[in-house]
């Protein structure tokens, strides 16, 4: 990382900030300012628990509760708790306030247009374009990558669409009791681990990785959500897989896959997998690949 990037991206920051009017205490010439007309879109038509508005706003608790409070007092926001669990608190738009949210939207889609109509019609499709890949690589910086028990809620939700999407795709569905073995008891230490990725708080990918002692070690159950695809993600959770598996002392990692996961063998020869003869009798596999790991 140079200097001149930082720097970059220091002048970025600062004309996004002029041109959005962020430092205005009157945001979209209301009477708030930006981030408490940011909280009112993130409540939304549907209302939030607090918790989940505190992750996905990455906001201390304490911050939190005076914007909710502002918007209490203005009466577009009430803070109770939520009856199906009484020590969860939700945030709700009152009619006031899905009112303001529709003049907000409004003001929104107005001031995008008034950056927009200044240029001519190839500036708006560069600027456009330019947004679009912005956003992509800011939201894949926003993507954490943990190890994690695999029992825990959002590593079984992550297991479960990758099975059910292994269903749709391969020619004779799958069966993970007909695969070889990665149960949760494989890819807990010692034997392994499991790699959660979320963004926000939602979980978009896993890897799992298997520990053999002194004999090659397997990536398993590796996993990216339609929604997250195009965020490099896959690539970062094979990277902290061969990071974990270096660190366990692993000089070979293996993987098998089937050959209707074309993005994944694609990926994994990016990635400087080398495609061998089949070392195991997975059914669901027509590759197999392994890497030299440094150490």
């Amino acid at each position: 990382m140079t200097e001149a990037a930082i720097a970059r991206v220091r002048s970025f920051n600062r004309i996004v900030v002029e041109a959005v009017g962020a430092l205005d205490d009157h945001y979209l010439a209301r009477d708030r300012p930006l981030g408490e007309s940011r909280l009112l879109w993130e409540i939304g038509s549907e209302g939030r628990d607090l918790r989940e508005l505190r992750s996905r706003l990455d906001l201390d608790s304490g911050y939190l509760s005076r914007l909710l409070r502002s918007l209490e007092r203005a009466q577009l926001v009430t803070v109770r708790p939520d009856p199906g669990d009484r020590r969860v608190r939700t945030a709700q738009l009152t009619r006031a306030g899905r009112l303001e949210l529709g003049l907000l939207d409004r003001r929104s889609d107005d001031l995008a247009r008034s950056l927009l109509a200044p240029l001519a019609e190839s500036q708006r499709a560069r600027l456009v374009d330019a947004m679009a890949e912005v956003e992509r690589l800011l939201t894949a910086g926003l993507v954490d990558v943990t190890t994690v028990d695999p029992a825990q809620p959002d590593a079984q939700a992550c297991l479960g669409a990758y099975e059910a999407e292994l269903a749709l795709l391969f020619d004779d569905g799958f069966d993970p009791a007909r695969s070889i073995s990665a149960d949760v008891s494989e890819l807990r230490p010692p034997a392994g681990l499991f790699l959660v990725a979320r963004l926000r708080t939602d979980p978009v990918g896993c890897a799992g990785l298997k520990l053999h002692g002194a004999e090659p070690a397997e990536v398993k159950r590796m996993w990216v959500a339609e929604s997250a695809r195009g965020l490099g993600l896959g690539r970062r959770l094979l990277a902290e897989v061969e990071r974990h598996a270096t660190a366990n002392g692993v000089r070979t990692l293996r993987l098998e896959t089937n050959r209707n996961l074309t993005a994944a063998i694609a990926l994994y020869r990016a990635a400087e997998f080398v495609e061998v003869d089949a070392f195991n009798d997975e059914q669901y596999a027509h590759h197999w690949f392994e890497k030299r790991l440094q150490a």
